[in-house]
């Protein structure tokens, strides 16, 4: 399967390489062809990675995972093109998340709206799956890092096959099946994005990026 990753910061370069190291032929987009980060990444990963731009690791992935900042995240897949993008699955794990008044950030969209919802609201021939938001990008990719995995990851969405598609991914990162959350459609990705403003104060407290949500009932 080919796979797109969207966006060249930390969060797509570890997603990107932790799917290549399953087999995956990967390709990273950014905004131009030549972005350096996007070719160490390649040159790093060897023959099942490729780069491009966003438009043409659109056209490549038959699942895109978007790795890029919430704030410019619509701009990005307009620049992605919808003829390339139109009935494909988009693993969005990105947050609304505006840094402009400095840290602690603020949510550009929140309460009665979410990023998830404003990207499957804009792009309805996507099939949106919220997913691996909630946590640093070491554990969306090895759960296995804190606790045995014995943690939760949430998802969302509006089209079942598409998390079906999506559940088996994460399984292979190493997710058990019974720590994969459900949440029903597309609006509850306005519960896992509002769980940052924590997340950002429990760093600080907890002293790692290393750390996730157990349900325990």
């Amino acid at each position: 399967m080919k796979i797109a990753v969207l966006g060249t910061g930390m969060v797509g370069r570890t997603i990107g390489g932790r799917l290549v190291g399953l087999g995956y032929q990967v390709m990273m987009g950014s905004r131009t062809a030549d972005n350096e980060k996007a070719t160490a990444w390649k040159a790093e990963h060897g023959a099942m990675a490729s780069h491009g731009t966003f438009s043409n690791a659109a056209a490549f992935g038959e699942i895109i995972f978007n790795c890029t900042k919430g704030m410019h995240t619509l701009e990005i897949l307009e620049l992605a093109g919808r003829q390339n993008l139109s009935g494909k699955i988009l693993v969005d794990v990105t947050n609304p998340l505006d840094f402009t008044k400095g840290f602690p950030p603020t949510l550009t969209v929140c309460n009665d709206n979410s990023l998830g919802e404003q990207i499957q609201t804009a792009f309805p021939e996507i099939r949106v799956v919220k997913t691996l938001n909630t946590m640093t990008c070491s554990l969306m990719v090895d759960p296995n890092l804190i606790h045995k995995g014995e943690h939760h990851v949430f998802m969302c969405g509006n089209d079942d096959s598409a998390k079906k598609d999506v559940s088996k991914i994460l399984m292979e990162f190493g997710w058990k099946t019974d720590n994969i959350l459900d949440l029903g459609d597309i609006t509850n990705s306005r519960g896992t994005e509002m769980f940052l403003p924590l997340w950002v104060r429990l760093m600080p407290v907890v002293g790692s990026t290393v750390f996730q949500i157990q349900l325990v009932k």
